[in-house]
């Protein structure tokens, strides 16, 4: 089963961010709370569990959050999915908008690891639908759906 394993916010950018146990996300903004969220395309930012777990199998002694993603999942396969497809969170739906990032700088993890893993798993995505989220929230996939339907 494909579910939330930890929600992180924090109020300003550049500073680790904080599990949270619940969290309100709102359409069109990311989540209440953290300093990415804003009306861009990267509302909220994804990593998968998995790949934390591997990279923690390395050495890397990162808790959830230390990499700035929002929400840390398991049991999907980000990989077999495309933009536009959304995953419901919760009483949330989101949109995927992007597979990975540049990094301009290099961030404590990569200094200590010699890799990051942000650039080529991270994944974002837009509040499509608002709503509570928790974690332990079962995610739902519903690919190939577009905006406004």
């Amino acid at each position: 089963m494909s579910r939330i394993e930890a929600i992180c916010t924090s109020p300003a950018k550049g500073t680790p961010k904080t599990i949270r146990t619940r969290a309100t996300l709102r359409a069109g903004h990311g989540l209440e709370g953290d300093a990415h969220a804003g009306d861009w395309h990267r509302q909220v930012s994804i990593l998968p569990f998995e790949r934390i777990e591997e990279f923690r199998t390395r050495g890397a002694e990162v808790a959830f959050g230390d990499f700035g993603e929002n929400l840390v999942i398991s049991g999907v396969d980000f990989t077999a999915m495309a933009i536009g497809d959304r995953l419901n969170c919760g009483e949330a739906a989101l949109e995927l908008s992007q597979f990975g990032k540049v990094c301009h700088s290099r961030c404590r993890i990569y200094e200590s690891m010699g890799d990051c893993i942000m650039p080529r798993h991270g994944v974002f995505a837009r509040v499509v639908s608002g709503g509570v989220i928790a974690s332990g929230d079962a995610v739902a996939l519903c690919s190939g759906v577009p905006v406004g339907h």
